[in-house]
């Protein structure tokens, strides 16, 4: 059991084990020296028994008592710094337990419904089934949706789920929070906040970010998938704006193709040209987006990063970037 603790809870509890060993050395002792004959206590008594004569008291007790407290004050004088000396790295070992715990238990909540993988009971840590939608490593998926067609009338699609391994690379960790708790309507993410109806805890939210992440890709490897659709801008568009300026692109079935608008407003028909007079603006925001409360463009104006509108600045280069902006402006 001792092979597994820290240097920290091994050399406490080595002092734990010395303080103990000590009091019962003592107490053992204690007992002996108080054994005496039924009747004899006024001859043995402790407080009977001649005590050491002055020259011993002065001398070599002195001595020796002036001795152990020298050894203990250098102790002291030398523990107390290196203690203090280990203290920043203590700190940051104990930062580092809490978010690889919050990882850990990320990872749970992250799990397929159906996993087999063990849950933290005492924790009230279950399988919520994020993977069985956005894939077992974030990878993105696909599950089965019914949309409204018309009044009263539905149709079961299959619903193209999004890659959670570059969400932070393209929202903030507060705005994928908020998508968290209150779902994206009219999309089968529900909403898994308590505040949203949903049944996720505050820290259950936080330990989900902390997981998705430790998957996150790093830029040049989300930049290196992006490699595949060159610098063709349709071809871009739809890889990383179409599901939300198309409707019906998720699923298989676009309608008005180059943002005709969804759940992102429509770019086509000149839009953009009026949003964005000048086309460095339009390019800013799509790799920047902006800073919470701030407008975009002639018009724009939200409340969250980027008016809800995720920033590819991250992964997709300039140019990448340059050539949506102009599909997007000639449509």
């Amino acid at each position: 059991m001792i092979l597994g603790l820290s240097t920290a809870q091994k050399l406490g509890t080595f002092f734990a084990v010395v303080l103990v060993a000590g009091w019962a050395v003592f107490i053992l002792a204690h007992i002996k020296r108080s054994e005496v004959r039924a009747g004899s206590e006024i001859e043995n008594a402790p407080n009977r028994k001649p005590y050491l004569a002055d020259d011993q008291l002065e001398g070599p007790k002195l001595e020796r008592t002036l001795s152990a407290a020298l050894i203990l004050l250098v102790i002291i004088a030398i523990g107390l710094p290196l203690y203090w000396l280990r203290e920043p790295g203590r700190q940051a070992g104990a930062i580092r337990g809490f978010a690889n715990k919050a990882v850990a238990d990320g990872f749970i909540l992250f799990q397929s419904a159906t996993s087999t993988a063990p849950v933290h009971a005492k924790d009230n840590a279950i399988h919520f089934g994020c993977a069985d939608c956005h894939g077992n490593v974030g990878q993105g998926g696909s599950t089965t949706y019914s949309i409204t067609i018309s009044p009263g009338k539905t149709q079961q699609v299959t619903w193209q789920v999004p890659a959670l391994n570059t969400v932070l690379l393209r929202f903030t960790p507060d705005t994928v929070r908020t998508i968290i708790t209150y779902g994206r309507s009219n999309t089968p993410m529900p909403a898994w906040g308590v505040a949203g109806g949903g049944a996720m805890n505050d820290q259950m939210i936080d330990n989900l970010i902390a997981y998705l992440t430790s998957i996150q890709l790093t830029p040049a490897e989300a930049a290196h998938q992006a490699q595949q659709y060159g610098t063709n801008g349709q071809a871009l568009f739809n890889a990383y704006c179409a599901r939300c300026h198309t409707k019906g692109y998720s699923y298989g079935e676009p309608q008005v193709q180059g943002g005709g608008g969804q759940y992102g407003p429509n770019l086509t028909n000149g839009v953009e040209l009026r949003q964005f007079p000048a086309i460095v603006d339009q390019i800013s925001f799509v790799t920047n987006g902006v800073d919470p409360g701030k407008g975009y463009g002639t018009g724009g104006i939200m409340t969250d990063y980027g008016g809800g509108m995720p920033h590819f600045g991250k992964y997709l280069t300039l140019e990448q970037i340059t050539e949506i902006v102009n599909y997007e402006r000639g449509r």
